[in-house]
């Protein structure tokens, strides 16, 4: 059996794992367009603060690993077309064109940054974020930075912001939206990490539309929005992105947003094509919808439901919560099912209650000992459909235990009497998850409710 996978990040690195352990007689081919294979765009940010010594160690592996394993790796090789009743491929490399065929195929095309609209994206000193290239330029560019405009608030634009402030380089960030990391959490948590960047000479740009990318003599010079002008001579484009499904629009069914359409098996429309990563959607437990959570955990997971049913439908792919975490300078957070984003995707009534709590106890004598927590849960049957967290304190693992918590179906009154450990270098003798329940509850029945 000769199995075909295309692109080689976190989905194609999986597919591919798989396959080999699944079927160690399979012919395997791996292509990619790009100069090395299995780079992780997720460790970039490491790379531009100099704790990844060089982009050679952000690769899960390299030609020279896969080889050893008996594979056959092509980089520099765009496949451009797909045959799926003859079962070929068109590939294009410096060569010119040729064609392969497979017994099955599994497509990780992943995604591209989203191209701003607007005039400038093309001067001097204007970059994206995504790839091992776009990391190079960016890292020798911060050698010589001195003002740079990040446009764009989500997390690969926070993560670029970090790296630039760290460096020295004066910095503005515009988002659209009303305040930072929209998607991922509510102003409760935003609003204090905003009053951070501005405290660390950040300007925060919200609620503003790029309207233009000015430059001279070929240089960027400015960002315009339809609220002001910010100088720059280093501009960062992160406002999302897209699936780089464009060349697949008549050869498998894409959804309305070019997303590649596939079932719970990661079947595509075409007999023996499977699809994973971010150019697929993704169940989303909380609301039972599809969604695009475009996070590596999901597309490792996709990758590999998808390799495992190449020969027969064995396993269904689980629904997720869309768990993330991240760091901003000294704050921890995380996030986990719904938020006030999305919460209107929920079939049934959702109330949500705001907490601050101490982490251990007060004679532990420890400054910046408080989490800050937000819980969502139905109304009426208690079921837990969403949480955030964010502390000084490295404790967002737990947004781990809310997450298994929220695929369980659990109550209020479930996580408010959960068995957890106490020790006070850890928590105190109610863990912060349990107050986090149970002021949700209070809240609702009032401070007389009987929790045994």
């Amino acid at each position: 059996m000769k199995v075909i996978v295309i692109g080689s990040s976190h989905a194609g690195y999986e597919a591919v794992q798989t396959v080999l352990k699944e079927q160690p007689e399979a012919e395997i081919h791996l292509y990619e367009k790009g100069t090395t294979v299995s780079f992780l765009s997720c460790g970039i940010q490491s790379y531009l603060e100099g704790v990844s010594n060089s982009l050679d160690e952000l690769h899960y592996a390299n030609e020279k690993s896969y080889t050893e394993q008996g594979m056959h790796v092509h980089t520099n090789s765009e496949v451009i077309d797909i045959d799926p009743k003859g079962k070929s491929i068109t590939v294009k490399t410096s060569e010119g064109e040729s064609t392969a065929t497979y017994d099955k195929l599994i497509l990780t095309p992943g995604a591209v940054p989203f191209e701003l609209p607007v005039e400038g994206t093309n001067l001097e000193q204007v970059f994206y974020l995504r790839g091992r290239e776009w990391a190079d330029q960016v890292k020798k560019r911060m050698n010589t930075a001195k003002k740079a405009v990040v446009i764009g608030a989500g997390y690969i634009g926070i993560e670029v912001m970090e790296s630039f402030v760290k460096a020295g380089i004066e910095t503005t960030i515009i988002d659209n939206l009303d305040h930072i990391l929209p998607t991922y959490l509510d102003e409760e948590f935003t609003s204090i990490l905003e009053k951070d960047l501005k405290e660390r000479n950040v300007q925060v740009q919200t609620g503003e539309m790029v309207k233009e990318i000015v430059g001279e003599n070929g240089a960027v010079t400015k960002v315009i929005t339809n609220k002001g002008e910010y100088e720059a001579d280093t501009v960062m484009i992160a406002a999302g992105i897209t699936p780089a499904t464009k060349w697949l629009k008549d050869i498998v069914k894409l959804d309305s947003k070019g997303m590649i359409e596939v079932d719970e098996y990661m079947q595509t429309s075409e007999a023996d094509i499977f699809a994973a990563g971010d150019a697929t959607t993704i169940l989303l437990n909380p609301t039972q919808t599809k969604v695009t959570i475009p996070l590596a955990s999901n597309a490792r997971r996709q990758g590999i439901v998808a390799a495992r049913n190449i020969v027969k439908p064995t396993m269904k792919m689980m629904g997720v919560q869309g768990t993330s975490g991240l760091s901003l300078f000294d704050y921890h957070f995380a996030t986990t099912g719904v938020k006030a984003i999305d919460v209107d995707q929920c079939k049934n009534e959702i109330l949500s209650s705001y907490v601050e709590e101490k982490i251990r106890p007060d004679f532990m004598h420890e400054e910046d000992n408080t989490v800050k927590m937000k819980i969502y849960y139905e109304k009426d049957s208690h079921i837990i459909k969403g949480a955030q967290l964010m502390s000084k304190k490295d404790v967002i693992a737990s947004i781990n235990t809310m997450a298994v918590v929220i695929e369980a179906e659990w109550t209020l009154e479930h996580l408010a009497r959960a068995d957890f450990f106490f020790q006070p270098e850890y928590n105190r003798p109610w863990n912060y998850l349990n107050v986090l329940a149970m002021q949700a509850l209070d809240e609702t029945y009032g401070s007389d409710q009987m929790l045994f």
